[in-house]
């Protein structure tokens, strides 16, 4: 289904976490200090690279999945839905506490949600909370579930202490650092949404429809393991903006968007400079994009809907507005979704 057009989807409940550790780009550069001496990086290259001050990190031994079931609880407190009415839980953490038992069952298991609930975990780097909220809306639209929810918790600490350490080794290669440096902006959060049928919620925003596009020719720019990731970051952006172009077509056929039809942008973004390129590929203006990546960095799956909430409760939504949801995903994979307020 590279297009789907929703007709009975509301969002009725949009949780958010923010992790309560802040740290500084400042304070992982004086972490580095000897091997960004050895590499020849003078100071304060993380931010000039990437417009990134600071991201945030859960307390030690916070998994993805705690911090999943807090955003959980939270969006089910807003919607007003009872656990047990929830048919269909989807994890999309990139951040895994085990390879096995999924995420999903983990969360589901905290939040108490009915045997009869079908729970599992969607991977597809940072896009996966767009699709898992594009099953679950497919599953409410053909009748197999009344309520839904996509939970995501990143939870980040482990690969970023992993790769300072690595870094810092004396023998570590000073040619594989620049590969290493993405990593380094990766922060923690968690968010989560309750979706239903709109019929029964009139009064919250529906989900309208989605279109993605792939090249996943390209899925050698990013990979990662539970204690390292490498990126050639510039060939990301420019494969990225290309897929993101694309995909953009994509939208204007399929949901009718204009750079001029979007009143807010709610995007995965890694760094000052991607979310302007992006912005200027699209044509859209920078203003209406939710920049979160100053004080964020780089939530994976999580950027989109914390981004979603950060508008809500800073009063910036009006009834009716076009909001794009969007990323560009390691893979190559490109998703966008409008949710009308």
């Amino acid at each position: 289904m590279d297009c789907v057009k929703f007709h009975n989807i509301s969002l009725v409940g949009l949780g958010r976490v923010d992790a309560p550790v802040v740290k500084t780009s400042q304070a992982i550069e004086d972490s580095l200090s000897a091997a960004m001496a050895r590499a020849g990086y003078g100071a304060g290259l993380l931010y000039q690279l990437t417009g990134i001050a600071e991201r945030r990190l859960f307390e030690p031994g916070v998994e993805a999945s705690d911090a999943a079931a807090r955003a959980g609880r939270r969006a089910l407190e807003r919607s007003g839905v009872s656990p047990d009415q929830i048919g269909v839980m989807v994890s999309t953490s990139v951040c895994k506490d085990f390879i096995e038992p999924s995420v999903a069952s983990l969360v589901h298991a905290q939040l108490g949600l009915p045997s009869k609930c079908l729970n599992f975990d969607v991977g597809n780097a940072c896009l996966g909370f767009l699709n898992g909220i594009q099953i679950v809306g497919d599953m409410i639209e053909r009748g197999l579930v009344d309520y839904g929810m996509v939970v995501d918790g990143e939870s980040s600490r482990q690969v970023l202490e992993a790769t300072i350490e690595r870094m810092n080794r004396p023998d570590f290669p000073v040619a594989k650092m620049r590969r290493q440096l993405a990593t380094l902006t990766l922060g923690s959060g968690a968010a989560a949404v309750v979706l239903g049928k709109a019929s029964e919620h009139e009064d919250a925003p529906r989900i309208v429809g989605a279109v993605t596009r792939a090249a996943t020719e390209h899925n050698d720019l990013c990979r990662g393991q539970r204690e390292w990731m490498e990126t050639d970051a510039a060939m990301l952006l420019v494969h990225g903006l290309a897929l993101g172009e694309k995909t953009f077509a994509a939208a204007r056929e399929y949901l009718g968007w204009t750079p001029d039809s979007l009143d807010h942008v709610a995007a995965h973004q890694v760094s000052a400079v991607h979310t302007a390129r992006v912005a200027e590929r699209l044509e859209i203006e920078l203003d209406r994009f939710c920049k979160i990546f100053q004080n964020y960095g780089n939530v994976g799956p999580a950027s989109i809907p914390i981004a979603l909430s950060l508008l809500d409760e800073e009063g910036k939504l009006s009834r009716g507005d076009r909001i794009g949801l969007m990323g560009i995903g390691s893979g190559l994979n490109c998703a966008m979704m409008e949710v009308r307020w």
